[in-house]
């Protein structure tokens, strides 16, 4: 922890020993939301707080519970005793106690005297002021639960006790409070310069994550990957440096809290309080880091694998879609996996036996799978689709009467965004026939209308002209990929002769070589005088009682 503030957030003159060893103690104290042994004492004024675990009433026995008996929030003894009559002793008992030290605290010069009387169960009285208290009967529970006989626990009693009133009529001084005051006011202040250098360095990581270049079809798919990389790796950073924000405040504010006598048990009620949530909240954090590690993780991988494979990446684009589309698959079992993870680790912290919850699950899982045969469905296929590389993300596919770009792709659904916009869910397991448009190449077959009066070998050479002057076009070559295919006149139809064209393109290149191949035939047409023909018809009206053979008493529209 020294190593990462030092290196991290810190310039040199903060790197003072005494402020590094009040923070640590801050995180120290904090530590105690989490069941742990007692944490060493890192400066001598701070309150020991001692093993969290004594602050809750434990189970010695079958029936029987182990509990402190407190003076200004700080464990004098333990009592065990039935848990059905447990609280009312503890009641009595800090009644007592109470009054006793209420006599002590209000004297200049106590004078305190402490015996014990009787042997196989002792009794604690407690003389002040003239008046005589007894403070508990030592039960066989009691000391039997130590494994110390009743002597000795009466003896640690009385020890801890004169201790205990003593130091707390110390802490109760004007020159102790004021002492705690300044110190409180240094660790405050301590907190507050340590906060607003970890957000400065938060607003820094910010910026840094807003900068990183958005998402897009057309993006490398190795620069893709470096920006995902470098973005949940700051989004881990940017999270920890919360973390240890929060926890800075949390701590400090505890350890103020514990300074003082009247406030200390506030401090137990307080890590009490935020113990479950604490556990829960850095299990969350936990699972969602690990999420974000995993997802760099695969980025990073990625990378390393692309770069030993020694291929051209920006020319294979259709293994740049496949790698994308897998790491996606990937990334979304990681999170289920991790998820799952995280909700067993946050129920067995807050005590609940994960054992019967997983057998459970795994006879409710039999009975799901049965009733939920389609999605079983739809993760195979989707499984062998992108096994077999079907398609992937960024392709062009229809299914059936659907069809447009794939945006996702998962083991159970696959998501279209059509021409109109609209983002059409299919389930994989209706994925029975696919065309993809857009697999390793591209064609675009342009079909070319030429009116039947039109000399239709000049047609023909202007057609072959403009393909090939537009294969050695600077701005289209790289977008074609081998030279145009004049097939010649493939159909008559209404309208004129129809001469069909092939232009092998690199994929999802296809529309826009078509339109543009269109745009400068019409053009060369025009210059030609090859007006594009217009569908037409001829009617013939004849009468079947003329006899003449004349063609002139035919009429023809």
């Amino acid at each position: 922890m020294f190593k990462f503030f030092k290196n991290n957030l810190l310039p040199s003159h903060f790197l003072n020993p005494h402020i590094f060893t009040t923070t640590l103690a801050f995180i120290t104290t904090f530590q105690g939301a989490l069941p742990a042994k007692a944490q060493p004492q890192v400066i001598p004024f701070l309150p020991d707080i001692g093993n969290t675990d004594s602050w809750l009433p434990q189970n010695s026995q079958e029936g029987n519970i182990t509990t402190c008996i407190r003076l200004d929030g700080r464990c004098l003894f333990t009592i065990t005793y039935p848990e059905s009559k447990l609280s009312e002793r503890v009641e009595i008992i800090k009644t007592r106690l109470d009054r006793i030290s209420d006599l002590y605290f209000s004297q200049e010069n106590p004078q305190l005297e402490v015996t014990q009387r009787g042997e196989e169960n002792p009794k604690i009285y407690v003389s002040i002021a003239g008046e005589t208290i007894q403070l508990i009967t030592i039960g066989n529970l009691d000391f039997q639960n130590e494994g110390i006989d009743a002597e000795t626990k009466a003896t640690n009693i009385i020890e801890q006790l004169e201790k205990g009133l003593k130091r707390g009529k110390d802490e109760r001084k004007l020159e102790s409070l004021i002492t705690k005051g300044l110190i409180s006011i240094g660790i405050l202040g301590s907190t507050f310069v340590i906060s607003k250098l970890i957000s400065r360095k938060l607003n820094r990581l910010k910026l840094s994550q807003e900068s990183i270049e958005e998402e897009r079809s057309d993006q490398p798919i190795s620069m893709l990957l470096t920006n995902r990389q470098h973005w949940n790796m700051k989004e881990v950073q940017y999270r920890l440096l919360q973390l240890a924000q929060t926890g800075i405040w949390i701590g400090s504010s505890l350890v103020v809290v514990g300074l003082f006598p009247y406030t200390r048990i506030a401090q137990i009620w307080l890590i009490i309080l935020l113990r479950i949530p604490a556990r829960l909240g850095i299990v969350g954090l936990g699972t969602y880091l690990a999420i974000r590690l995993s997802y760099a993780l695969i980025a990073k991988l990625t990378s390393v694998l692309m770069i030993r494979t020694l291929l051209d990446f920006r020319e294979n684009q259709r293994l740049q879609l496949r790698i994308n589309t897998v790491t996606v698959v990937f990334r979304s079992v990681f999170t289920v996996i991790l998820t799952g993870s995280g909700i067993l680790i946050g129920l067995s912290l807050i005590g609940i036996n994960t054992a019967p919850l997983l057998a459970g699950l795994g006879i409710f899982g039999v009975g799901v799978s049965l009733a939920s045969q389609n999605l079983i469905r739809d993760a195979i296929n989707g499984f062998f689709i992108i096994l077999e590389d079907q398609y992937a993300v960024g392709d062009v596919i229809q299914v059936q009467n659907f069809g447009g770009l794939v945006e996702n792709i998962n083991l159970r659904i696959t998501q279209l965004r059509d021409t109109e916009g609209r983002l059409i869910t299919i389930p994989n397991s209706e994925v029975k026939i696919v065309a993809n448009h857009s697999s390793n190449w591209s064609r675009a077959d342009v079909l070319i209308p030429v009116a039947y009066d039109a000399d239709i070998d000049q047609a023909l050479y202007i057609v072959k002209d403009v393909a090939e002057a537009m294969a050695k076009d600077r701005q289209w070559r790289n977008h074609i990929v081998s030279q145009p295919e004049i097939l010649g006149v493939d159909n008559f139809e209404e309208r004129g002769l129809i001469i069909r064209v092939w232009i092998k393109t690199k994929p999802l290149k296809q529309w826009d070589v078509s339109r543009e191949f269109r745009r400068r035939l019409k053009v060369e047409f025009d210059k030609q005088g090859l007006p594009l023909p217009v569908p037409q018809q001829k009617v013939w009206f004849t009468n079947d009682n003329m006899k003449s053979n004349d063609p002139a008493d035919h009429i023809v529209v």
